[in-house]
């Protein structure tokens, strides 16, 4: 800087422009509730400098989530598993279809012990799932999805083995079978969509933004898993594909809900990998069953059941690939810093 020394500022003049400035900026959040103003970092201070374009030194405000592959599997098993031992016991005790309610019971045991494994896998230590079992915290969707599972586990394993006890061997527990699967499917229900319930419950924008709509997503895609599987086992009855029918229906609903969207959080489902897999999945499970479907329950008998086989398979495909697809995008979601932001501004009426 050159000229006189006089045209210099002095110490003076520097503090009183900085308080003028602190000044300008009280009555600024004062009139708006926030400061619209580049992040000032004192020299020295160890506090990092927050930018536009890359947040705090690029450190997304959100961790990711931590799960490992096995996640998106068990979300899937669970879903089908539970799902099974419901219709189990309705095709038991209501539709009196014995062959289908038996094969309900050894899916849903069978589903039950798969998805105990991908858990305890995913925890890297058996001990790790006792210790979720020390206490129940009904406020915390982990707790009782530990708790649900265990439950689940145990009547549904007891409702199998009663099972084949009475088939193979002619062992008088049918009663205590019955029992079971009544327990197992009032286990079942929760444990088929309360994994929606589990990520809806975070902080993860693209999650929280749908949290109420994601234990209804995860049960119907759990229904159509569970419907398609018992199809592709061979069975035919009728009531399958009306199940089948609905739980697509609410699928593509779903899908319409998503494309229609236009809030920020949103943005992981319909751009990038995530957004591909999420469509994918969401015409698997939703429009392509309903058009198979409703095309079968006007065919003929052999016609049909090709039909609802084609439509098993998307289904389930579909709900393997929206399970992967959700939990894909949620951590993309996590690591755009901005989107906390935005949605925080935006409950406050915010611009």
């Amino acid at each position: 800087m050159s000229g006189h020394p006089q045209d210099r500022p002095t110490p003076e003049h520097a503090d009183w422009a900085r308080e003028n400035r602190l000044f300008e900026i009280r009555r600024e959040a004062e009139r708006k509730g926030y400061v619209d103003a580049d992040t000032l970092r004192v020299a020295g201070a160890p506090f990092p400098k927050a930018s536009p374009a890359t947040g705090y030194y690029g450190v997304p405000l959100l961790k990711e989530p931590q799960w490992s592959w096995e996640i998106p599997p068990y979300f899937f098993v669970g879903g089908a598993a539970g799902s099974a031992a419901v219709l189990g016991l309705m095709a038991n005790w209501v539709g009196g279809d014995q062959e289908l309610a038996r094969d309900c019971r050894l899916l849903a045991a069978g589903g039950a012990i798969l998805s105990s494994a991908l858990l305890i896998s995913d925890l890297g230590r058996p001990e790790r799932f006792l210790a979720m079992l020390r206490v129940f915290k009904p406020q915390s969707p982990m707790s009782v999805g530990a708790w649900t599972l265990a439950a689940f586990g145990s009547f549904s394993g007891a409702a199998a083995f009663a099972q084949i006890a009475a088939d193979r061997y002619g062992l008088p527990v049918r009663l205590l079978g019955n029992i079971a699967e009544a327990f197992s499917a009032a286990a079942g229900l929760p444990f088929s969509n309360y994994t929606g319930v589990l990520i809806g419950a975070t902080v993860v924008p693209v999650w929280n933004e749908h949290i109420r709509s994601l234990p209804i997503h995860f049960g119907m895609s759990g229904l159509s898993s569970a419907v398609g599987i018992l199809e592709l086992m061979g069975h035919e009855n009728t009531a399958l594909n009306t199940l089948g029918l609905g739980a697509a229906a609410i699928e593509t609903l779903e899908g319409v809900n998503i494309e229609a969207s236009r809030k920020p959080a949103v943005e992981p489902l319909k751009q990038g990998t995530s957004g591909f897999i999420t469509r994918l999945g969401g015409v698997l499970s939703g429009p392509v069953p309903v058009a198979l479907r409703l095309a079968a329950a006007f065919a003929g008998r052999r016609r049909s059941m090709k039909l609802r086989k084609a439509a098993a398979a998307c289904s389930i495909a579909g709900s393997v690939l929206t399970r992967f697809a959700w939990v894909h995008a949620g951590h993309v979601s996590a690591r755009d810093w901005r989107l906390p932001l935005e949605i925080a501004l935006r409950k406050k009426g915010l611009p």
